[in-house]
């Protein structure tokens, strides 16, 4: 049996409440009620109507969609006009109706036990893919689905410094196929032209000055285990044509040799070029795209996952540290990590981490006196103000929408309360010294919000 919890913001017999929770009983989900008072784990919604509160409510429980919560409304009419998109974006891992399948409980139950399976595989390989960001998150478990249930072939796009090496050895090593063999993987940068053809497809003794022997080239080497091409969008034109046959047929003939080989190999090919654009350009073939991007994963660059700086920095500075000995980040260096651009994104902030640890001396947290002159920011960055253009293009959008004073304002203080509760990982007690109040006032706070809902939700099933 699955743990899973219920709530259910539906108005009368919208949804027969028992009925429902027999379903998910029979289905194999031990359900019970969402604990308001400390929500975690996965669980389902149900909804006969999407409000703002009802997404906030969403937002909580599923921690920004970091925890697997299912949004089911009573019937389809109420995911029209883009609410099924609204739910989503607030945090939910699926949206549908109950009235839309033959057995509703059988489809809850089918994506737990996916998720399960797949959140398992994530827990193994965060201590090296560090990140509880919803946008990490979410990418994370893309790989480790598409790596563990599929045998396709994966683009992997992204920025220098995102990982997609990282996440491409990941893939392989998920890879559920009997008798794998390894991991090999070809920098598509360093090729030389001239020897392009026998990098890729090996050759015969003879084929050209100065093979004196023959030689397996990357696809012979990777015969049943996985192809990695790195860089895949700096192939010039001539060799996207040749890997075309092969990522096709995987069949190719060595320099030199009439014989047609077989090749069975996974290919993942990761490239920081927007190939899309480079097919309309036509720069990057468009069947040859059509064959590598089977799946296709966008690795998020660090500035759309700030949660994760904190806890990439202390997991590089324990790397540092082989003693064991772990060392805490003063306040004025976690607010400079926070605000730094880091064009190389994790690799930058690996880099300064390690120059930091370099310069600490003594038993105490990192200071700010640990930052080389060279990285400390100017007087201009420390006096930037944070309510930058993005916060007044929100507030812009929110009074485009009609959403009073009122409103926004309340909106931007749970927000920030729920920031600051999910990052401190549910302590209050920290979470309240970084948002200005006692602890008491939080508490009071969210014990009001608790009062609130619970009120609507009665108002509800009146």
């Amino acid at each position: 049996m699955i743990k899973v919890w219920h709530h259910f913001l539906c108005r009368g017999d919208a949804l027969p409440r028992g009925e429902v929770i027999e379903a998910l009983a029979d289905a194999g989900l031990d359900a019970c009620c969402l604990d308001a008072d400390a929500p975690a784990g996965r669980g389902v919604i149900f909804f006969d109507e999407i409000t703002n509160r009802a997404c906030e409510l969403l937002r909580e429980v599923s921690r920004n969609g970091v925890e697997r919560v299912l949004a089911i409304a009573a019937s389809r009419t109420v995911l029209t006009n883009g609410n099924a998109w609204r739910l989503l974006r607030a945090g939910a891992s699926d949206v549908f109706a109950w009235d839309h399948f033959r057995d509703p409980a059988a489809e809850v139950a089918a994506r737990f036990h996916r998720w399960e399976k797949v959140d398992a595989l994530v827990s193994s390989v965060q201590n090296s893919l560090v990140g509880q960001s919803r946008a990490w998150m979410t990418t994370l478990r893309q790989i480790v689905e598409v790596a563990s249930f599929t045998s396709a072939s994966v683009l992997l796009l992204g920025e220098s410094g995102t990982g997609k090496e990282m996440a491409a050895r990941l893939i392989h090593s998920l890879d559920a196929r009997t008798n794998k063999r390894d991991l090999v993987v070809l920098d598509c940068t360093t090729i030389v032209p001239d020897l392009s053809g026998s990098e890729f497809f090996g050759h015969e003794r003879g084929a050209f000055t100065g093979a004196v022997a023959a030689r397996d080239g990357a696809f012979a080497l990777a015969d049943g285990g996985t192809l990695f091409l790195d860089e895949v969008g700096e192939l010039p034109p001539a060799l996207q044509a040749e890997l075309l046959r092969v990522a096709q047929e995987r069949t190719y003939k060595r320099v030199g040799s009439n014989v047609w080989r077989q090749a069975d190999f996974r290919l993942v090919c990761a490239t920081n070029r927007d190939l899309l654009t480079e097919v309309e350009q036509g720069r990057f073939r468009r069947d040859l795209y059509s064959r590598i991007a089977a799946w296709t994963c966008k690795l998020p660059p660090l500035g759309e996952r700030p949660e994760d700086i904190i806890p990439l920095a202390r997991r590089f500075i324990l790397e540092l540290r082989p003693d064991g000995e772990t060392l805490e980040i003063d306040e004025p260096v976690r607010e400079y990590l926070l605000k730094r651009q880091y064009p190389a994104n994790v690799r930058d902030l690996k880099q300064l981490v390690t120059r930091m640890v370099y310069r600490h001396v003594g038993p105490g947290p990192i200071t700010v006196g640990d930052i080389p002159e060279e990285d400390r920011p100017s007087i201009e960055a420390v006096l930037e103000n944070w309510c930058d253009s993005s916060f007044e293009q929100a507030i812009r959008r929110a009074l485009a929408q009609g959403l009073g004073l009122k409103e926004i304002g309340r909106t931007a203080e749970d927000t920030a309360e729920r920031i600051a509760v999910d990052e401190e990982m549910g302590n209050l007690q920290r979470a309240a010294h970084r948002l200005g109040v006692t602890d008491r006032a939080l508490q009071i706070r969210r014990a009001s919000r608790k009062k609130t809902r619970d009120l609507e939700i009665v108002g509800l099933n009146e």
